[in-house]
């Protein structure tokens, strides 16, 4: 029989007790999942206890306490036999981070028990206990025993073993088996099945963030509720509530501009809700980020391998450049022509690795300062209270890695720091999706020419830039700014509250201009794309215009790591264009890879992998000097040359002029006008090579023969790997970049508060700042 939890203000009735309490946030999190325990999985009250104590704790392991304990029998429980799970728990409004865990964890093995959990009702995880050591990583499974299944070892054991890669692999399969269902029955293309797909999806999601309180799933009897509830208001004959479920979500993306504001779901409504009965074990929001992640992108290579292969940098190469360039906190990130997303993904991954390993570090050392060598010593009593603080201010610590904590620094990164666009509606699209999957920082992608700023995608605002622009396509000549590159009024004020006025009056303004632009004679309304690039001179191939669109949106200083075919390296047509990139940054490095890599998806070329540092303020005033002064030697050791050159030409024009040979004089000035050039040629060809000598440095330059994938696309040694190792110590040494020592530090007040203060060089650079406040509670 279910029985419900009874609250009264901040009263509530613990079950195991049998009588009301004035409870904490984490202490009701506990009475609420010992009824889920009860109502679920059928366990009785007197299986179960709370606040077990244990009798091994450690100096620096906080209060010896499970939070809630199960045992396969009320016998087992009263003779002290070991329990079969151990669960811990924690305030509702706080996300789980596995390294909160140990100490659970430490309970949960010493007790002898075969599972962990850890919840805060919105996410609950169970992992499996590793008898007789500690493991590295905690291995999650997928699901616990329910009350009759704890008598059955065979079952036991499948559980043990039921590990979150196999929930990765079956979310895969789920995924391949709804892109199947629309393929069956709606005849659709792949791409256009998995057009679908992602609408349902986005839908999905949509709805289970709204229901985040309700914990509300979008299952099939959820939606048939919601239909009958809708065709009562409306009618029949009114549009088709899947339809205009979708219409509810594309208003909810509408910022994001993933859909168009005509498109709608193109399958019929039973395939869709086959699809959505499939989807409805997943909640999308609750599911852990490398569960969903890896099965989306597993599902996606599949997907489009072939036609859509371009869209894909293989992952080694992805892990390479972000390795290489190595991306910090509070830097800002772009991929101006994104694909799928996977340089995005891998950034923003990177980056909070770093958080969440530095707020564990914050971790160790409260607990330094509060579980001293005194701590053993001190009354029961006394320990709890420390051992309390210590878990209060883990609390509020978690709200740096909440990433719906505005104020929290996962939040800072996915919101402010992560952006990138593309000119394909279906990848922008999927880019987005993919980075949901993976724990957000999907706001900054657009659907845009990545050649134009859009947003928050402007000229001077990055640190670091990853891409693979498309290769072997050329911009053609008559292709124009248009109007509908501007974006409109509601836009240009959202973004100039956000970027300042700045964006209005430098941003919106250029892409007006050239939207307008006239060419003087009256036949040009708008300028070519071409001519917004310099080197739109020479050459209309995407990836040499991407080169100089990365370089502008770099800050000073910034790095570009970028994929090349190899021939914009080594073609003496390019020449010009490789004078002109080094004339604005420096190479840091050179990676030949073999063309095996991109084979499996569809390149024909060997690529290289280009890494260039933007000049610094204080490097392009060097440069230029460099420059003026050796332009300034080389013409002055020709000038004798052309002085004498023009004396003689003047000289041969005076007697043609006499002689009014019209024909001979024309041809006097052809030839005058030709060794003028030769020796025009003949002194920047002297230029280019002493400015080059004179503005030296070192460029690694690297060839692997294995890049960790086979021509099929199967995996083979990466020797990447090794490479990135050598190179960080390489560059760490040659200061090829500056690298300021950012710090962050949480002092503690004696009212138990913490606020967040950052630090540069060892200087204050931000005051003091709550981070967890008003949305904390």
């Amino acid at each position: 029989m279910a029985i419900e939890i009874k609250k009264n203000g901040n009263k509530i009735f613990a079950p195991l007790i049998g009588k009301e309490l004035i409870c904490t946030p984490e202490e009701e999190v506990r009475q609420e999942y010992i009824i889920h325990l009860v109502n679920k999985y059928g366990y009785s009250l007197d299986q179960m206890a709370q606040e077990v104590k244990v009798n091994n704790s450690k100096r620096g392991q906080g209060k010896a306490r499970a939070d809630i304990v199960i045992w396969k029998t009320k016998e087992d429980r009263n003779s002290d036999n070991s329990p079969v799970i151990v669960i811990e728990c924690k305030a509702e409004q706080i996300t789980i981070h596995e390294e909160d865990y140990y100490q659970g964890y430490n309970y949960a093995s010493w007790a002898g028990a075969d599972f962990f959990v850890t919840t805060n009702l919105k996410d609950t995880k169970f992992f499996r206990v590793v008898k007789g050591k500690m493991p590295k990583k905690l291995e999650e499974v997928v699901e616990i025993p329910n009350a009759t299944e704890l008598f059955d070892k065979k079952k036991i054991e499948e559980l043990l073993t039921k590990t979150k890669a196999f929930t990765r692999d079956e979310f895969s399969k789920l995924l391949f088996k709804c892109h199947n269902i629309i393929r069956n029955n709606d005849k659709l293309s792949p791409e256009a099945a998995f057009d679908e797909i992602s609408k349902i999806l986005f839908m999905k999601i949509r709805y289970e963030r709204e229901q985040a309180k309700t914990k509300a799933l979008f299952s099939r009897k959820e939606f048939e509720d919601l239909k009958s509830a809708y065709e009562k208001i409306t009618g029949k004959d009114s549009l088709p509530f899947y339809q205009h479920f979708f219409e509810k979500t594309k208003e909810v993306f509408k910022t994001d501009e993933i859909f168009d504001p005509n498109d709608s779901i193109k399958i019929r409504e039973t395939s869709f809700l086959q699809i959505v009965k499939e989807l409805e074990k997943y909640n999308l929001s609750d599911t852990s980020d490398d569960i969903k992640g890896i099965a989306f992108e597993e599902f996606l290579g599949r997907t489009f391998r072939g036609e859509l292969g371009q869209f894909f940098t293989p992952r080694t190469i992805v892990d390479y450049m972000v390795d290489v360039l190595d991306p910090e906190e509070g830097e800002i990130i772009c991929d101006p022509c994104c694909g799928s997303g996977g340089f995005l993904i891998k950034a923003f991954e990177y980056v909070r690795e770093k958080i969440e390993r530095d707020v564990q570090k914050q971790k160790e050392i409260i607990k330094e300062l509060y579980f001293g060598q005194d701590y053993e010593k001190l009354p029961e009593k006394k320990q709890e209270e420390i051992a309390k603080r210590v878990d209060d201010l883990f609390v509020k610590l978690n709200f740096e890695l909440d990433i719906h904590n505005p104020k929290g620094r996962l939040k800072t990164l996915s919101y402010d720091c992560i952006f990138g666009t593309d000119a394909n509606p279906r990848m922008a699209r999927t880019a987005k999706m993919n980075m949901i999957m993976h724990g957000d920082g999907h706001g900054g992608v657009h659907h845009h020419d990545g050649l134009l700023n859009v947003n928050g995608i402007f000229d001077g605002r990055f640190d670091v830039i990853l891409t693979n622009p498309p290769f072997g396509s050329r911009v053609n000549k008559t292709l124009k700014v248009t109007p509908s590159d501007v974006p409109n009024e509601d836009k240009i004020r959202f973004y100039e509250d956000r970027y300042g006025s700045h964006y209005r009056q430098t941003v919106v303004k250029q892409i007006q201009d050239w939207a307008t632009y006239d060419n003087g004679h009256g036949k040009s309304r708008g300028k070519a794309l071409l001519d917004i690039f310099d080197v739109g001179a020479w050459s209309g191939l995407t990836e040499v215009l991407f080169m100089e669109r990365c370089l502008n949106l770099l800050k000073p200083g910034g790095r570009l790591g970028i994929v090349l075919p190899e021939g914009v390296l080594n073609n003496s047509a390019l020449q010009k264009i490789r004078e002109y990139i080094e004339g604005k940054a420096k190479i840091i490095n050179i990676t030949s890879i073999p063309q095996d890599v991109f084979i499996a998806s569809g390149a024909t070329v060997k690529p290289s992998l280009l890494f260039l540092k933007k000049f610094s303020e204080e490097e392009l005033a060097t440069y230029q000097k460099i420059t003026e002064e050796t332009t300034k030697e080389i013409k002055d050791k020709y000038q004798p040359k052309l002085d004498e050159l023009k004396a003689t030409f003047k000289k041969e024009e005076k007697k043609l002029k006499e002689s009014r040979s019209a024909k001979d004089l024309r041809e006097l000035k052809k030839k005058y006008a030709e060794d003028v050039r030769q020796i025009e040629d003949l002194i920047a060809a002297e230029i280019k090579p002493l400015v080059k000598e004179r503005f030296d440095y070192p460029i690694p330059v690297i060839e692997v023969e294995k890049a960790g994938i086979s021509s099929t696309g199967a995996p083979c040694e990466n020797e990447l790997e090794e490479v990135a190792v050598e190179f960080r110590a390489y560059r760490k040494k040659a200061k090829l970049w500056a690298e300021p020592r950012k710090e962050t530090q949480y002092p503690v007040d004696d009212d138990g508060n913490i606020s967040r203060l950052q630090l540069i060089d060892g200087n204050i650079v931000s005051e003091p700042e709550i981070f967890y406040g008003a949305y904390a509670h």
